[in-house]
């Protein structure tokens, strides 16, 4: 969108970040006396980073090469995403196949969850995507175009009567057959999300065959039930520009909803995803509640021993494997360091602390660019986690115990001795070099150890 904006006379034209609560870039007209929107967040190298999922799973005896081959389509999709492109309305997107995308991500964790030798038929459901957009030409009649709105009202009919498409209700959002792209096809039900994709995607083809000779935009809906809907672009109002979903958008939310979905710790949904799985990792102020602190240690417990085991999933505490490939997406896709976090304590909680001390520093170096200082509960938890890993890495004894980590004096080796001895971990990893506050938050913590 942002290749549109443009001096009005309202003002100047310009691209806000969406908040927390609104998934989608917002287009305004402001005054030029206002300030300017706050700046993207601060993005890293892809080169950069660590994927441990499908090494992992081939470790341990599973076959990960469709699940390969579909996370390389997926990433050469991404790939084509300029800054422009980011921002540019799923309407007009050009640059990426948005239908091609979504499969690659369904054929992904369908290859994760189902072990076949058959890959997900991702060209058929292509075909049936298209099919739909063909449909629609057998049902169309040029009464339709005496009006923009006709037309667009007997698309809506098509896909929402004839076709019976429906969006899931908030009871089944997040269940796996309404978050992906084959089985939204298939099953005719969805989230907003998925249904925003496949009108877009029938709008794209239904202007290429010169069916749609107007600027149309899709409207999409916040509330728990709206469905999106097609309008025509030149009678939009300045609040319908709160409801145009990006490309970037689409796919991030897409992928958000998956790690949701999947997340291992579904325990108090007051908290966020990494302040659950930091709980359970004993990273987070201890709670007064003697029983929710024995439900997490027995949680942990359990799922290291399954993961020893090669169980990754569980009916009541998510999928490590699927919730591990969403994020590992959402790190590429390159939304917010914020994603690398995330990983990092799945990749904790998975035993696998190189990587996840890799992807925690990376973190911690992308957030600096932008750190303000500001020490909140999820950063607090962070440090304790860079304390964890760098403990478990320097080799140092030491005990685990619900409250923290107590160190074990060997031998004639003091604590003094333990405390340089981490400390020295610190420097030769270069993290409390890169950043001064962590120092003085590290230190602190190994002091009260």
């Amino acid at each position: 969108m942002s290749s549109l904006a443009s001096s009005t006379s309202c003002g100047v034209l310009s691209i806000s970040p969406s908040s927390k609560s609104t998934p989608c870039s917002r287009v305004l007209c402001c005054a030029r006396s206002q300030p300017p929107p706050p700046p993207p967040p601060p993005r890293y190298e892809a080169s950069n980073l660590k994927l441990a999922l499908h090494d992992a799973l081939d470790t341990s005896g599973v076959d990960t090469f469709h699940a390969r081959e579909a996370r390389e389509g997926f990433h050469a999709q991404i790939k084509k995403l300029s800054n422009i492109e980011r921002e540019t309305s799923i309407s007009i997107n050009r640059r990426v196949d948005l239908g091609s995308t979504a499969l690659y991500i369904a054929a992904e964790d369908d290859s994760l969850v189902s072990h076949s030798s058959v890959p997900l038929p991702v060209d058929a459901f292509l075909e049936r995507l298209d099919d739909l957009s063909m449909g629609y030409c057998s049902h169309y009649n040029s009464s339709v175009m005496s009006s923009r709105e006709k037309f667009l009202d007997s698309l809506e009919s098509y896909l929402y009567v004839k076709k019976g498409f429906r969006r899931t209700n908030e009871k089944v959002q997040l269940q796996p057959r309404a978050l992906y792209l084959h089985s939204v096809l298939t099953h005719r039900s969805g989230s907003a999300v998925m249904l925003s994709l496949i009108y877009s995607e029938m709008l794209k083809m239904l202007r290429l065959w010169g069916l749609l000779d107007f600027d149309a935009e899709i409207f999409f809906p916040h509330d728990l039930h709206g469905l999106p809907r097609a309008y025509d672009k030149q009678k939009s109002r300045e609040s319908d520009q709160a409801h145009i979903m990006t490309t970037q958008n689409v796919l991030e939310e897409a992928l958000k909803y998956l790690k949701h979905a999947f997340w291992p710790f579904q325990k108090d949904n007051s908290q966020s995803l990494f302040l659950r799985a930091a709980d359970a990792a004993n990273c987070v102020s201890k709670s007064s509640s003697i029983e929710e602190s024995a439900f997490q240690l027995a949680f942990s417990k359990a799922a290291k021993h399954r993961l020893e085991r090669g169980v990754w999933t569980s009916v009541r505490f998510g999928d490590m494997r699927r919730a591990l490939s969403a994020c590992e997406r959402l790190v590429l896709l390159g939304t917010h360091p914020k994603e690398l976090r995330d990983y990092s304590i799945l990749l904790y909680h998975c035993g696998l602390y190189e990587q996840s001390l890799h992807n925690l520093k990376l973190y911690q170096e992308t957030k600096k660019q932008s750190d303000d200082g500001i020490i909140d509960m999820e950063e607090d938890a962070v440090d304790k986690l860079m304390f964890h890993l760098i403990v478990i890495k320097s080799g140092v004894p030491i005990q685990w115990r619900r409250g923290g980590i107590g160190l074990e004096v060997v031998g004639n080796l003091q604590i003094a001795g333990l405390v340089t001895s981490l400390m020295n971990e610190f420097y030769r990893l270069e993290i409390i070099a890169s950043s001064p506050l962590t120092s003085v938050r590290l230190h602190s913590l190994l002091i009260s150890h």
